[in-house]
């Protein structure tokens, strides 16, 4: 009776820890969804180069006052004085550094690539990020995913690149813009798997830290050489970039590092395509637009995609799930 209790207890546990990674993912894609509607407004008063600096360091402070409160809080609860770090080793710190670099490098590519190619063209190469993700989680971290996942990950790419068929074929081609944008993809998928592998060596709120103060520090020489108003000069254009610093670079890209703990690079990257699934239903919801057959088709495609990639078991992390069955044989 009580080994059936046991056993029951741990699945119902299991169960709870499935659920909680999916709700905090959900969480991180509807504070991402924001990202599109707040940067359009902050672009009527400066520009996407100037938008993305003040992001990055009004977030740095975020992550550094959240850091201060967090080690003030453990040595009050321990009440002893904070033992001096071991020194990380050069790999991790280089990892660290890569990570803020490869970070501003996807923006400022993205950025540029808007400016030299069609909206529907970048965001067409854009949705590969999860291809490359995959791709070099295979090759250069041996990282296995089931025919399922691939699967998945095909049918969610192609949904990404259906939702905005439309446009794409009334874009105007460039092969400069279309290269720089695919290029952009490529940082973003190496930013996650950087970020997973080093994900266990740094706490969550280091890497985050670090990333923005890494950024920031790049994007100073460009703003200083390039833009002629860095900041924004408006308490609208401060409300808005305040609240990309805080729900969509601390809120949505924290918890989305923090995912990374339970499900792999690839899986999440997958997941960010459900971002034009609740731009689209919240543009329905809030401003009437209406769907084509292709946008509908391809938000079909990108929620079956996903389904069928996460019920394959390799894009769960193992310290997920508790091994139960040999729970059982022990308790047997």
């Amino acid at each position: 009776m009580v080994e059936n209790q046991l056993i029951l207890t741990t699945e119902k546990s299991d169960k709870t820890l499935n659920i909680l990674p999916i709700i905090i993912v959900i969480i991180a894609l509807l504070a991402l969804s924001s990202t599109a509607i707040l940067i359009k407004i902050a672009l009527r008063e400066m520009s996407a180069t100037a938008t993305f600096f003040n992001r990055l360091w009004i977030a740095t402070i975020i992550f550094g006052l959240w850091s201060g409160i967090n080690q003030a809080r453990t040595q009050i609860k321990d009440d002893q004085p904070v033992l001096p770090q071991q020194p990380y080793p050069i790999k991790e710190i280089a990892f660290l550094i890569a990570v803020g670099l490869v970070h501003v490098l996807g923006r400022l590519s993205w950025t540029w690539a808007l400016t030299q190619t069609g909206a529907a063209n970048a965001n067409a190469l854009g949705s590969l990020n999860p291809l490359f993700t995959t791709l070099g989680g295979w090759l250069f971290f041996n990282q296995i995913f089931g025919r399922k996942f691939i699967i998945g990950l095909i049918l969610a790419i192609i949904g990404a690149i259906a939702v905005g068929f439309e446009d794409l074929l009334r874009s105007n081609n460039n092969f400069t813009g279309d290269a720089v944008a695919l290029i952009s993809s490529i940082f973003y998928a190496a930013n996650f798997l950087l970020i997973e592998q080093i994900r266990n060596k740094f706490s969550i709120i280091t890497i985050l830290l670090w990333r923005c103060v890494i950024a920031t520090s790049l994007m100073v020489p460009v703003v200083l050489i390039f833009e002629k108003q860095p900041l924004p000069v408006s308490l609208s254009g401060w409300l808005v970039v305040f609240a990309l610093a805080a729900i969509c670079e601390s809120l949505g890209h924290g918890l989305i590092v923090y995912s990374l703990k339970t499900f792999s690079s690839g899986f999440i990257s997958l997941l960010l395509l459900l971002n034009p699934v609740i731009v689209a239903i919240l543009a329905w919801i809030l401003f009437s637009e209406s769907l084509s057959i292709f946008n509908l088709l391809g938000l079909a495609l990108i929620v079956g995609g996903i389904y069928l990639a996460i019920s394959n078991k390799e894009s769960i992390k193992s310290s997920v799930n508790p091994p139960i069955q040999s729970l059982q044989k022990s308790e047997s």
